[in-house]
């Protein structure tokens, strides 16, 4: 098998991971924790489900991530996608969103949701700040999902619009 075929149905199966993963926290966990505090079920969701959903969820923007970037590099066309140059522009468009979104993942999402679930110890205080952190980035990740995936295919499928 071409390594760029598989790297490339690896790049598309964490993307969905990814961006599933991200619209779940966003449209069924989030607004669902209210009442699981109100019957007493939110330490099952935040001792159980949301440390293993949040591991899924920042391995496979990762390598949602390095995939794309690989790919991008065996194109030859790494260094122009990322300078917004030529064609290579509107997927250069969608792997800076993907870029941001993957700092938000791992720079304010995880380690102040490690704080929010007590994986790491801080006051109430501190993990009210951090949950409000994490979920401004979560949903400002929200939003950028749809200009991503809307640039990611455009070159291929669009690229007219771009000439």
């Amino acid at each position: 098998m071409d390594l760029l075929v598989l790297d490339r149905w690896l790049h598309v199966m964490a993307g969905i991971t990814w961006i599933g993963l991200l619209y779940y926290f966003n449209f069924v966990q989030v607004p669902a924790m209210g009442q699981a505090k109100a019957d007493g079920t939110a330490a099952g969701i935040t001792k159980h489900i949301a440390p293993r959903a949040l591991l899924w969820f920042r391995w496979a923007a990762l390598v949602t991530w390095l995939t794309g970037s690989y790919y991008l590099g065996k194109l030859g066309i790494w260094g122009d996608a990322f300078m917004l140059k030529g064609a290579a522009a509107p997927i250069g468009m969608g792997a800076w969103l993907g870029t941001i979104m993957l700092f938000n993942v791992w720079v304010l999402i995880w380690p102040n949701q490690k704080k929010v679930l007590g994986i790491v110890q801080a006051s109430d205080e501190e993990k009210a700040k951090s949950g409000r952190i994490a979920l401004l980035a979560s949903r400002t990740n929200t939003m950028l999902s749809i200009p991503m995936a809307f640039f990611m295919v455009a070159g291929p499928h669009g690229a007219a619009m771009f000439s």
